[in-house]
């Protein structure tokens, strides 16, 4: 191969480089919120489901996570849980709530996940001490004097 055809090929592969560097591209990228759909698409990143049991910490949340795994020699169904410390920028989330949370960078020591969305929000009414067992008692009362 003569110096005259490599300085061609050498010179056809530079110009098949994009010419735009890569803080340029970088500095035109703006962050915006992930939703849940967008979360899904995003590396295969993990989602989880799970109830928030603690939030004492500023903008932290712990999530458990229940999944249901067989026993080895028992072949039974036991329910196995895993607490996650999430990142919750807003400090929207309260105990009992219904969580979805996705696994991100590590954010502390501890934080690898961060708060999606609030499935569902926790009752904010304290329970009543025997609440339960007055309703259950009265519907028997009213159709045994019927």
């Amino acid at each position: 191969m003569s110096p005259k055809e490599s300085m061609s090929s050498k010179e056809s592969a530079s110009a098949k480089k994009p010419a735009q560097s890569k803080k340029a591209s970088a500095e035109g990228h703006v962050e915006k919120p992930v939703s849940s759909q967008d979360a899904e698409d995003r590396n295969g990143r993990k989602v989880r489901t799970g109830v928030v049991i603690s939030n004492k910490m500023q903008k932290t949340i712990v999530v458990k996570v229940v999944r249901h795994a067989q026993h080895g020699t028992y072949n039974r169904v036991i329910n196995r849980s895993t607490s996650f410390k999430a990142h919750d920028e807003q400090n929207q989330a309260k105990p009992g709530d219904l969580v979805k949370i996705m696994e991100t960078r590590p954010i502390s020591k501890d934080k690898r996940w961060r708060l999606l969305e609030i499935v569902r929000q926790a009752s904010s009414a304290p329970p009543v001490p025997g609440g339960e067992e007055k309703a259950a008692k009265q519907p028997a009362a009213k159709g045994a004097s019927a």
